[in-house]
């Protein structure tokens, strides 16, 4: 049995995820910004026999994100696996402080979420990072908080920049724990993919295996840094170094602002 903390687990893929690691009898803390609902969720997936916590907290403010860290990291002696699940693509409020609210909660509050929690992640651990086939070149501006950019660039650099962070964490880290970013599939059956392109979407088990194989299968154990893309089931090649040092230092030290 694993201990495994999943954002973004009230509803769409972090929820399915969610209810799959539970059947499988994993002890799991599911965080979510709707109390009453991350409630509801709780008991649907006690329903399974699981052992389940709830954590509540808003990712686009990163002193919620570092103090949701703080509690876990309290709590528990030894958290197996991070899937940062939690996601945004078209939003109403698009400024969350002093950041874009996409870059705040895809890139800011992962990356923010394995610092922290790294002291009770075992070096046999998996952080798992939800990326994108959706990526484009960051401007550091954009990426700052100091140039606004409209839904579908925001989103696209916000996965870009959190799996350049991730190829710089997974180097740094390379004893482990496992570090990997992962594209779990384009437009699954998602809130986000039908508020966002009018679809269905497909099938939303093709994200939740992936997910789960990321966090507790051994084909991944010495992926750290890597970029799984799912849509070509293999992992992609590594990113620029240059690119990859600049961008990774430029979210490192917004991070240290929170610190």
């Amino acid at each position: 049995m694993k201990t495994i903390l999943i954002t973004g687990a009230t509803q769409g893929l972090g929820f399915a995820t969610a209810q799959a690691l539970a059947g499988q009898g994993h002890r799991l803390i599911v965080h979510g910004r709707d109390e009453a609902k991350l409630l509801d969720v709780a008991d649907d997936l006690r329903r399974t026999g699981a052992e389940v916590s709830t954590e509540v907290a808003e990712l686009s403010d990163l002193a919620q994100v570092a103090a949701l860290a703080d509690r876990v990291a309290a709590g528990y002696d030894q958290i197996d696996a991070l899937i940062n699940n939690a996601g945004v693509f078209k939003t109403g409020q698009p400024r969350a402080g002093a950041f874009d609210v996409r870059f705040a909660v895809n890139t800011l509050a992962s990356a923010l979420l394995a610092q922290r929690l790294m002291p009770v992640i075992p070096q046999g651990g998996r952080i798992i990072h939800l990326s994108s086939a959706a990526q484009a070149r960051i401007e550091p501006e954009a990426l700052s908080g100091d140039r606004p950019v409209g839904d579908m660039e925001a989103y696209a650099q916000s996965k870009l920049a959190i799996t350049l962070w991730n190829q710089a964490f997974g180097d740094a880290h390379s004893e482990g724990p496992v570090s990997l970013a992962v594209n779990p599939g384009s437009l699954l059956a998602t809130r986000m993919v039908r508020e966002g392109f009018g679809t269905a979407g497909n099938d939303l088990n093709i994200g939740v295996d992936i997910l789960t194989r990321a966090a507790l299968s051994d084909e991944f154990a010495a992926a750290t840094g890597r970029y799984y893309d799912n849509d070509a089931r293999k992992l992609a090649p590594r990113y620029d170094a240059a690119t990859t040092a600049q961008i990774a230092g430029q979210i490192d030290a917004l991070l240290s602002q929170t610190n």
